[in-house]
């Protein structure tokens, strides 16, 4: 963004959007709080301000609205086939929060949403009791931060904290919070909790800064990483999505290096590598309004999924394997 562009526009959540019944809600009332000089508008409903036509993702994006909102229906669903389950049969996700305080190019928010604006559903209690009914008759791996990243807002929401307290007196339950977050503070005061699983989605500096904007580098991400391993906590490994560029062995084979001279082989639950895929659907709400190297492609469709070449991923997932195997030969890896 310009100087320019800047003069120009509102910071982030300069304008918050409250439905009514959220204001009953003790965490609407902490994050407005925190928010005295934005402007605080009264809405019917959620979706009459995100689900407005014409929005432009990109430029919502530079400066975005918060919603506040209570969610009713479904709060729990089925995990989707290009995730990855860990070998879980009962796998599930839920979103607290819909969007990201993150802008990657290669984010299927983009296609999967109408606005940038960021929601945040505050009737927490809601989702837990359909996790507790689910757990009634079978055991769960519920992933919670799919479609935002939880820990990047967790001074604003607490959402984390609550979600661990939750777990840890429920045994047959196992979460996973995916972050590409530096978040340190919290860690030192979270409840320790063995089936809570925090994954960091790690990339090289070259991909961060072309593509991942907003995001912490590599080195910060690592720091938050090790801060939770030194906090009792699991850790999972990310390199998903690996995106193809030139010198793509080069690239990800020195990060491969620095993540592991960091990193000890037993400090850390399993791996998971995957290469960039998207829903065909997706993609092509992405082409209307973000058009660049990612959505420009000539991706394969694969039953309604776009992804590289299978030459092209075999020989990404086969060169990550390998260089991982020589820093941690006996580490779980998960492809996908």
């Amino acid at each position: 963004m310009n100087e320019s562009e800047k003069k120009f526009l509102e910071p982030p959540f300069s304008h918050i959007y409250v439905e009514p019944e959220a204001l009953q809600y003790e965490v609407t009332r902490n994050i407005l709080n925190k928010f005295r000089n934005s402007q605080i508008i009264e809405i019917k409903h959620y979706k009459d301000v995100f689900n407005r036509t014409h929005q432009i993702f990109p430029l919502q994006k530079k400066s975005p609205s918060l919603i506040l909102a209570v969610k009713h229906g479904e709060y729990v669903y089925t995990g989707a086939k290009v995730c990855q389950s860990f070998g879980n049969e009962h796998f599930y996700y839920t979103s607290n929060v819909m969007n990201c305080v993150y802008d990657c190019e290669y984010c299927y928010l983009q296609g999967m949403y109408p606005s940038a604006n960021m929601v945040i559903f505050v009737n927490q209690e809601d989702i837990f009791a359909q996790v507790d009914k689910l757990l009634s008759t079978h055991s769960v791996y519920l992933c919670i931060s799919y479609d935002t990243d939880l820990l990047a807002i967790e001074s604003l929401t607490g959402f984390v904290n609550q979600w661990i307290e939750f777990a840890a007196v429920r045994p047959a339950l196992k979460i996973e919070i995916r972050t590409k977050s530096a978040y340190l503070q919290g860690f030192g005061n979270f409840k320790r909790c063995d089936n809570v699983i925090f994954a960091w989605t790690l990339s090289p500096d070259e991909i961060i800064e072309k593509y991942e904007h907003h995001t912490p580098c590599l080195s910060l991400r690592l720091k938050a990483l090790i801060a939770a391993i030194d906090s009792g906590y699991i850790t999972r490994l990310c390199f998903d999505p690996m995106i193809i560029c030139k010198d793509f062995e080069r690239i990800y084979g020195n990060m491969f290096k620095k993540v592991f001279s960091e990193i000890s082989p037993s400090e850390f639950l399993d791996i998971s590598i995957g290469t960039f895929r998207i829903s065909s659907d997706y993609l092509k709400r992405m082409k209307k309004s973000r058009l660049g190297k990612i959505t420009s492609y000539p991706y394969t469709n694969t039953c309604g999924v776009c992804g590289y070449e299978p030459e092209i991923i075999e020989k990404m997932l086969c060169f990550a394997e390998k260089e991982i195997r020589n820093y941690a030969p006996k580490a779980d890896i998960f492809r996908i």
